[in-house]
């Protein structure tokens, strides 16, 4: 199982660099762009996306978070390092915790333990949202991103693989 969920979150830093070289060719404007039902601007979300993943790396390894998004929104070359970074840490994470793993949290005045698989879960949940939040922004101005679902995943490291038929 622990495979399962590594190979998981490879995928997770697959995309968001992905995601991130498509990004990087916008300009500044571009990255401003919004769509009705999404989190806000390009910027914004991916800002968003990378901050909740130090965040989440804070509960799961102890980590200092280096970006928030109280502050300006660094470049999309930045966010590509954080990423680089966030997204190897998921990945050692995922083959580190174990179900019962827990930390205690202040969380609204109250001190509630967290059970960290739900982390893991909901940093990999939190990825998929806000990538497809960026996508949606994107489609709606006729921008092309090309594919980053699970199977152009597998296609790109070879998860997937042509055979010869008989």
């Amino acid at each position: 199982m622990d495979e399962l969920l590594i190979e998981a979150f490879r995928y997770n830093k697959w995309a968001n660099l992905h995601l991130l070289d498509v990004c990087a060719k916008l300009s500044d404007d571009q990255l401003q762009l919004t769509a009705p039902g999404t989190y806000g601007t390009i910027s914004a979300t991916l800002l968003h996306l990378f901050s909740a993943e130090q965040r989440y790396l804070r509960r799961l390894a102890g980590t200092k978070p280096e970006i928030n998004e109280r502050e300006a929104a660094p470049s999309v070359a930045v966010l590509r390092e954080h990423a680089v970074r966030s997204g190897d840490s998921l990945i050692e994470a995922a083959g580190r915790i174990t179900p019962g793993d827990t930390i205690d949290e202040e969380r609204d005045g109250k001190t509630m333990r967290l059970h960290l698989g739900v982390v893991l879960v909901q940093a990999m949940h939190h990825g998929n949202d806000h990538r497809t939040h960026i996508c949606t922004i994107l489609g709606a101005h006729d921008i092309q991103y090309g594919d980053m679902d699970v199977w152009s995943y597998g296609e790109a490291t070879g998860g997937i693989v042509s055979i010869a038929s008989s």
